[in-house]
């Protein structure tokens, strides 16, 4: 696929400059490396400027932020809209690293008929990109379905995997909890909760820090025989599968942080998220309409703040920015489409972190060791 593209030099007074050029294309990028970073500490990171609702002007205000951190940011987008925002918030003056993707995939926008009809969008451009090793991950907050699609269809499975997943990490008591799969696929197989369960218990030991994730199966009553049919026969693969299996988990037990992994298919889990998501919402509102119609609550409020700024914190989605779509050849992170500047500098830095534990070569050897049945390759998988 051929693809146009510009970069703009970023003003680099008392940095070190790496010139190199790209592999595809002639044009010079150049990469700024802050004092305070090793040059091997580096990563290339690529954020959709076409992605969130309001697009382009909160993924311009997190890329500026961004280099400002020191964090090496591509925007992949249309450039053309990319200067005319630019100029429209005030700072065309800063220089920004853009490759240019003048093809727009819109919300309403069909996966498939996107893929096909605008070739150069910037969720293909970008993964292309990463897969070819000029960038080390792909963020995002536009269509969550062109998303996965593109992904799958230019990164490819990961060999041993059906279906890839996505993610959310949640707030729970005194912690956080890894959840999939949050909507990708509304109808599962219960291998595929297998496959859910390794990858997730994979990433939360990268995030959290342990050998042994507790790895909990969503469902309506603890005993091994609730649940639906698809819940019923997944429980014994996951008990045979060699990971830690805590069982079957009710919503009280995640948010009680029993578990560090909570493995549903994909529409009880997007109901899941959604319903909590909107219950903190409604808690937050009750709190904020019962503070402001008594003098009293309001001078109770003022000696409570850094608690209700910590509850506030803990169930902002923002905090985290993005869910990695796991099962798939490459790192990807796909954001809410209502993302703001703040939440889309979350994501990056999640990425960032991501790279720097090694996930993929992890996933790969767990998935190896756990599912060692016999399956398709990725390339057969299509």
């Amino acid at each position: 696929m051929a693809l146009n593209h510009a970069c703009l030099p970023i003003p680099a007074p008392a940095r070190q400059l790496d010139y190199y050029n790209w592999q595809r294309g002639s044009v010079k990028h150049i990469r700024w490396q802050p004092k305070f970073f090793k040059k091997e500490e580096i990563m290339t990171i690529i954020l959709d400027a076409m992605g969130s609702d309001d697009y382009p002007e909160p993924e311009i205000l997190a890329a500026i932020e961004l280099q400002k951190m020191g964090e090496d940011v591509l925007l992949v987008g249309s450039q053309e809209i990319i200067k005319q925002h630019q100029s429209k918030l005030g700072l065309d003056h800063i220089k920004l690293q853009v490759f240019d993707a003048p093809d727009i995939v819109e919300m309403t926008d069909k996966p498939v008929e996107s893929a096909r009809k605008k070739p150069n969008n910037s969720m293909a451009v970008g993964l292309n990109l990463v897969k070819e090793g000029k960038a080390e991950a792909f963020v995002t907050a536009g269509n969550t379905g062109a998303a996965y699609f593109n992904s799958v269809t230019i990164l490819k499975r990961l060999s041993g995997i059906s279906r890839p997943a996505l993610t959310a990490i949640i707030p729970v008591k005194n912690r956080k909890c890894v959840f999939l799969d949050t909507g990708a696929n509304a109808d599962c197989r219960p291998e595929f909760l297998l496959e859910f369960a390794v990858m997730g218990s994979t990433y939360a030991g990268k995030l959290f820090n342990t050998d042994a994730a507790k790895v909990g199966l969503l469902s309506n009553g603890e005993e091994a025989g609730k649940g639906n049919q698809l819940v019923r026969d997944a429980y014994p693969l996951l008990q045979n599968s060699g990971l830690n299996f805590y069982g079957n988990v009710e919503p009280k037990e995640v948010y009680a942080g029993h578990v560090d992994v909570v493995v549903a298919d994909g529409f009880s889990g997007n109901v899941f998220i959604k319903s909590s998501e909107s219950v903190a919402k409604l808690i937050l509102d009750i709190l904020k309409e019962g503070i402001s119609s008594r003098f009293l609550s309001k001078i109770g409020y003022l000696m409570a703040k850094p608690a209700f700024s910590s509850l506030k914190k803990m169930m902002d989605p923002s905090e985290t920015g993005a869910g990695i779509l796991l099962g798939v050849n490459g790192l990807v992170f796909i954001g809410h489409g209502r993302s703001d500047a703040r939440a889309l500098i979350s994501a990056v830095k999640l990425a960032r972190s991501t790279i720097a534990k090694g996930l993929m070569e992890s996933m790969r050897n767990e998935i190896q060791a756990k599912l060692s049945q016999p399956s398709l390759s990725s390339e057969e998988k299509g």
